[in-house]
Order: C-alpha cells, then structure tokens, then sequence
C-alpha cells in the first residue's frame, strides 16, 4: 500500500495535534504483527489505524479486527482500503476517540497499535480498565514513554505511568524502532512495548484509591512519602504513622515502591 498517495488522495496532511505518524514501512509491519504473537482468527483491537498499512498486516494474518479512528475522513476511507486490498477479511471500524469508548461489539483479546504520541498512555490506562478481555498489547510509542511503561521501581525513568501500568499486568520493551520509518519522520525514536494481563492485585475501589495515592507521591516526587503524601492524609506524623503500618518507610520516595506497596498504603488507610 502506498500511504503518501492515499494521503494525496484524501488532501491529508499529517497532524501533531492527533499525533499522526503513519507507519511506511512494510517490513515494520510484518515485524510488529510478528511480535505480537497475531495469529488466525484473533480478536485484535487496533487504536489509531491511520492509512491501514498495520491494519492489513494484521488481517493478512487472520486476524479480525476492531479499528478506533478519531480522524472521520480515515474512519470512512479504512474500510474501502481494506476492500480493495484485502476483501475477504473481517474489519470492523469505531469513530471515535479511544480515551471516550467504554465497551466494543466484541471482545479483543489483543492490542496492537502504533499508538498516537499525545495520548498514549492515557490511552492505555483506559482502555486496559474498560475492557477486560484483553490479554495481551503490543503497542508502538515514543520511546521515553515506552520506557517509562516497562520499567521497575528504583529506575531514572520509573514513575506514575510506571506503578499504573503495573497495576493491569507485565510490560516489557520489545525493541526499537527507527524514526525513519514514520511518515512524516517524527523528532524522536519509538519503541514497541509488550504487555501481559495477571490478575488485578485488588479492587476496582482500591485501584482509585492506588492511584490517587500514585498520584500524590509522584506530583512530589522528590519529596520523602511522609511529605508528599501529607496533604492526602492530614499531615506528615499522619502518614508517617499511616505508613509504618504498611511496612513502608515514611522517609522512603516514590520512585521506590512497586505497585503492591501502594496497595499495602491505600489499605491501611481503612
């Protein structure tokens, strides 16, 4: 498929406001189909299809896939694509924006996507809420984002996206991916991140309460716990306290806690 003329086509100039890097190359797309362990007849979410070059590397696996697309003018002309080049396969195409769909017709095992640079991990965090069907992601983000997603406590780059991630499942960085194979050619190198789903370590009412908590100690982060938790808890020998009873150090960071240790603050909180 030759994007740059479809984009012709359409009068479709590429924007940072939707974060709009179209995937050029075919063997990216083999690559990323490949990682992701794609095989025939899998319920595929794909966020963000854009000109359809994964979308039909996906269904030329055999997969059957579910496509959000923000942008009206891709959304319509998805499907006339796929028609084209691939009639027999099954695509289904949502306009919409991913950060507001809470439920699909049917229920996605796998995301795959070359995710926009804005809104990735929001993205991610929404959908891995709302839609419990789904096992595994593959996802194209900008690498620092990428990096963020998979790393562990103690960790440069470790922080709020980092412990929320964790808590849906395993992330892992599955390789970098050139700049050059985007078009247009962004000012950052991507990285392909993988995720696994486990079984959520608590509650839907203690995983707000995690992430509020999250959020404090990460809005602070170079604050000891006892301080940068303080407004949520009425004060630093509050949560100091509060915190010894999770047998977690007051004076300890953010950056240092995985997510169950969060878990363990948020429940001595009752």
């Amino acid at each position: 498929m030759e994007v740059r003329a479809l984009a012709d086509e359409l009068d479709l100039q590429p924007t940072k406001k939707l974060g709009q890097n179209f995937v050029v190359d075919a063997n990216t797309v083999r690559r990323i189909v490949r990682t992701a362990g794609v095989e025939s007849g899998d319920e595929v979410l794909e966020v963000g299809p854009g000109l359809g070059s994964l979308t039909l590397g996906l269904l030329e696996a055999g997969a059957r896939v579910t496509a959000i697309e923000i942008d009206r003018r891709l959304a319509a002309r998805l499907p006339e694509t796929v028609a084209e080049l691939a009639p027999d396969a099954s695509l289904h195409v949502i306009t919409e924006d991913a950060l507001r769909v809470e439920e699909l017709p049917v229920a996605p095992r796998r995301l795959v996507a070359n995710l926009p640079y804005n809104v990735s991990v929001p993205v991610l965090l929404h959908l891995l809420e709302r839609l419990d069907s789904l096992e595994t992601a593959l996802v194209m983000v900008q690498a620092e984002v990428g990096q963020r997603l998979a790393a562990a406590p103690g960790s440069k780059v470790y922080g709020s996206p980092s412990v929320k991630a964790a808590w849906y499942g395993e992330w892992s960085a599955a390789g970098m991916v050139s700049r050059q194979v985007f078009w247009p050619v962004p000012n950052v190198d991507s990285i392909l991140v993988a995720f696994r789903r486990r079984p959520a370590p608590g509650s839907e009412e203690e995983r707000r309460e995690v992430f509020r908590i999250v959020d404090a100690a990460f809005g602070q982060r170079r604050k000891m716990l006892r301080q940068a938790l303080g407004e949520l808890f009425g004060g630093s020998a509050v949560t100091s306290e509060l915190l010894e009873r999770a047998g977690v150090d007051p004076t300890s960071r953010g950056e240092r806690l995985g997510v169950d240790d969060f878990l363990r603050i948020a429940r001595a909180t009752r």
